[in-house]
């Protein structure tokens, strides 16, 4: 029966360091510089950005932000998550978009938010 625990114990601890992997693959972030060099590497897939909140316009809980991350800066397009105000410091999943109009404004690369963002 020892050996039984034992063995428990060892699968417990192979799910559990599975898991925290799992949960730190699905954290990473993407340099907007990364995205700015080759937007259709990342077109259509969802990407996690993060930095500071630059320029901000938005009413009724959509609008875009741009993000800063030190390595460059993109705007991100937000429909229903509402816009983090400047100076803010946020982490943003969407997917990579190309030629976006907003408000009237058009952006060549942005970022449409698809779950709510983070602090950074």
């Amino acid at each position: 029966m020892h050996r039984d625990k034992s063995s428990l114990a060892r699968i417990a601890m192979l799910v559990a360091m599975l898991a925290l992997t799992v949960s730190l693959a699905g954290c990473e972030r993407t340099k907007i510089s990364d995205i700015n060099q080759d937007p259709s590497r990342f077109a259509g897939k969802d990407v996690t950005i993060a930095g500071e909140v630059t320029n901000a316009f938005g009413a009724l809980n959509q609008g875009a932000f741009e993000v800063d991350d030190g390595t460059g800066r993109l705007w991100v397009v937000s429909s229903g998550f509402g816009v983090p105000a400047q100076g803010a410091r946020v982490a943003v999943t969407g997917r990579v978009q190309s030629g976006v109009t907003v408000g009237g404004r058009s952006f060549a690369n942005v970022l449409r938010e698809t779950k709510p963002r983070q602090g950074d």
